[in-house]
């Protein structure tokens, strides 16, 4: 569970975890680049495996490595720019059968939004080249994350498990006793 420090939005009642890219790995079975996100408490690591060309857009965005024309990912940033729109946030709302889901969210200077589907690795290759933020829904994070800071993980367990050992029916009737009064 994350600490209530953790950075979340909400959109439309869906909670969203900030991510940022931690890199790329390659699948040591298949030899698939996978790019790998974390969240800004390393605590979880998202690995989604994409294609070799947007693993390579990605890597030259980190390796800062100079290209002399505009690469595809290039083009769509200075395509959107140049309609009066900004690339504002990314997010990776849904897995299905182990196929992501992103949306790219476009502002103009009126606060006018646009949403575009795309490819989690097309999005994230757009995002890390103008520092817009990458946001997950928490129910991706929970069914694709891996832990990245196990006795981090161990230790809320134990606070966890101590709290319900130590918990009393009498607290359940003080809780529901201030949310009926909270309603009133």
């Amino acid at each position: 569970m994350y600490s209530v420090d953790a950075p979340i939005i909400l959109n439309y009642n869906i909670i969203m975890i900030e991510m940022k890219v931690m890199g790329i790995a390659l699948d040591t079975r298949t030899g698939s680049p996978i790019v790998v996100l974390h969240d800004l408490q390393n605590r979880k690591a998202l690995p989604i495996w994409i294609g070799s060309a947007e693993a390579s857009a990605i890597i030259r965005k980190i390796e800062n490595i100079a290209v002399s024309r505009p690469m595809t990912h290039d083009l769509i940033i200075e395509i959107i720019e140049k309609t009066g729109y900004s690339v504002d946030r990314i997010e990776i709302n849904d897995v299905d059968k182990e196929t992501y889901f992103a949306i790219i969210y476009l502002k103009n200077e009126q606060g006018e939004e646009l949403e575009i589907d795309a490819r989690p690795s097309d999005a994230i290759a757009v995002s890390i080249r103008v520092n817009a933020p990458i946001y997950v829904t928490a129910n991706v994070l929970a069914n694709g994350s891996v832990s990245c800071d196990s006795a981090k993980d161990e230790e809320e367990a134990q606070e966890f498990r101590n709290f319900i050992q130590n918990i009393k029916p009498s607290d359940f009737e003080k809780l529901i006793k201030d949310d009926k009064q909270s309603d009133q």
